[in-house]
């Protein structure tokens, strides 16, 4: 398979924001591929992310994107893996084990202490992948608090 995996520019926005969008309606969430191109050009501008792109000749058939943040107790760089998808019809082909192993050379490139990734449990294989990439599962809980739905004090 003639597949690469590069960083992603501004010029690719149209190609990662038809990911993206796909990836957030696995998740659930509505279509709008307008405001997923924002999101990621937002992200790019501002250079807060990291997005790989999985090329197949001229197709766009993955991306992984990557967010900096720092571990306190290391006192070190920590990066996650906050985003990963391959298309449908690129799964199994080996383009997400590629981007696994991009994100982790170009955290450690850009000097980062470990790579941290969130999946669903029932995403059996992401997980089966992630474990099969020398990923390993973690004891630890994360607990999220979702703003919108909390009332605060003004």
């Amino acid at each position: 398979m003639d597949l690469r995996i590069r960083t992603a520019t501004p010029d690719d926005l149209d190609a990662i924001a038809r990911l993206f969008d796909a990836y957030r309606q696995f998740y659930g969430q509505p279509s709008d591929r307008a405001a997923a191109r924002a999101f990621l050009a937002e992200r790019m501008e501002y250079r807060q992310s990291l997005v790989l792109l999985a090329e197949h000749g001229d197709d766009a058939v993955g991306f992984a994107q990557l967010y900096p943040m720092f571990s306190s107790v290391r006192m070190a760089s920590v990066w996650v893996l906050n985003d990963l998808y391959v298309d449908t019809d690129a799964r199994r082909l080996g383009v997400g084990r590629r981007l696994l192993e991009a994100a982790a050379v170009a955290a450690k490139a850009a000097g980062a202490v470990r790579v941290a990734l969130e999946t669903a449990r029932e995403n059996l294989p992401a997980r089966a992948l992630y474990r099969d990439a020398g990923w390993e599962e973690e004891a630890t809980q994360w607990y999220s608090l979702d703003l919108a739905k909390l009332q605060l004090p003004v």
